[in-house]
């Protein structure tokens, strides 16, 4: 999974501000999920991308 042709994109949307419980507004990560985003793993980044913000998005909406 190291191949560039599956490597997990950023859900970064341009927006980058903060709501007041610390979530992205543009793309519901936290503060440290952004700062970490280079340093996670592929992993790690497909579960946060496929799991944990639409779950963030759906409790938004």
């Amino acid at each position: 999974m190291s191949s560039s042709s599956n490597a997990v994109l950023t859900p970064c949307t341009g927006v980058c501000t903060l709501d007041e419980a610390g979530l992205c507004l543009g793309c519901y990560r936290t503060g440290t999920e952004i700062a970490r985003w280079l340093q996670m793993g592929e992993r790690e980044r497909a579960w946060l991308m496929e799991t944990v913000l639409p779950a963030r998005e759906a409790r938004r909406t």
